[in-house]
């Protein structure tokens, strides 16, 4: 280990420097999203079985919920864009715009080029939980998603209903692809009602009992026309293990509401990132 220099406190003390403030991000018109949301109606819904994973479809100006039912449960969340899938959810700018957990007025951000918002999110049954004292919070775009390979890394194991392999399949049948096909264009995610944050003294990534109950949500707007994928991670509320057998697991909902015709008057789904693509060439 290496000697601490005779600054080493000064050098630690210097304050830090927020990388991308964000009051100059575009600001989603709540009022008019809440407006429409009040107006609209249910046109479909998916119950997404424990340990399983399936997907939904949203159309630019509609909502989506995703609930926890039976029991508390996390979910893994991938979004595409339903037209063209090299455009998808990006979680690390995500987390650089907003922070490492995220809740209602703010935005799920998609990869480059587009970098547009892909929904924004309108309604967090948990926004009441903030931070706790051990720097734990929920809705999470820090951790990636459990997974087969860092299970065999690990363990050793050959463990086919982690989230990963869970979107693989359920991505691959709503495509009518092969597994092969599908496994690329699965992302890291959105953690749905997962608690996590990381330690004070390793850095350590962490995951604690998720406060979520049956009936809490998240509800989002969707800004483009989206196709979802949402897996009920075999971890259940990730009270100990993420990966199990024997975790109590349930059911997820996903609901999707269109609002009436006329609602959403003047609004646009966002266009492409403007950037000119030239790199300084």
């Amino acid at each position: 280990m290496s000697h601490s220099p005779a600054d080493a406190a000064a050098r630690r003390a210097v304050p830090p420097v927020i990388c991308y403030p964000n009051d100059t991000l575009p600001v989603p018109d709540l009022a008019l999203y809440a407006a429409a949301r009040a107006g609209g109606t249910k046109v479909s819904e998916v119950l997404v079985p424990p340990r399983e994973a399936a997907c939904f479809r949203a159309e630019a100006g509609q909502f989506f919920r995703i609930t926890s039912v039976d029991g508390p449960q996390v979910g893994d969340l991938n979004l595409w864009n339903a037209h063209d899938l090299t455009e998808r959810f990006y979680s690390g700018k995500t987390r650089a715009l907003h922070g490492t957990h995220v809740t209602a007025g703010e935005r799920l951000w998609s990869s480059f080029p587009h970098l547009r918002p892909m929904a924004t999110i309108t309604g967090d049954s948990l926004g009441w939980y903030g931070i706790d004292e051990f720097g734990g919070s929920v809705h999470d775009v820090i951790g990636t998603r459990c997974d087969p390979y860092t299970g065999n890394l690990l363990s050793g194991v050959q463990y086919h209903h982690c989230c990963h392999s869970n979107l693989t399949r359920a991505l691959a049948d709503e495509l009518g692809v092969s597994l092969a096909e599908a496994e690329p264009h699965v992302h890291d995610v959105l953690n749905v009602f997962m608690c996590t944050g990381f330690t004070r003294d390793t850095g350590q990534y962490f995951m604690k009992a998720s406060p979520v109950r049956p009936g809490d949500y998240l509800e989002f707007f969707a800004e483009i026309d989206i196709l979802g994928c949402l897996s009920a991670c075999p971890g259940g509320d990730c009270s100990s293990e993420h990966t199990s057998d024997t975790a109590a697991c349930y059911p997820m909902l996903v609901e999707v509401f269109a609002p009436a015709p006329g609602a959403l008057s003047g609004w646009q789904s966002p266009a492409r990132n403007g950037y000119d693509g030239s790199h300084g060439r």
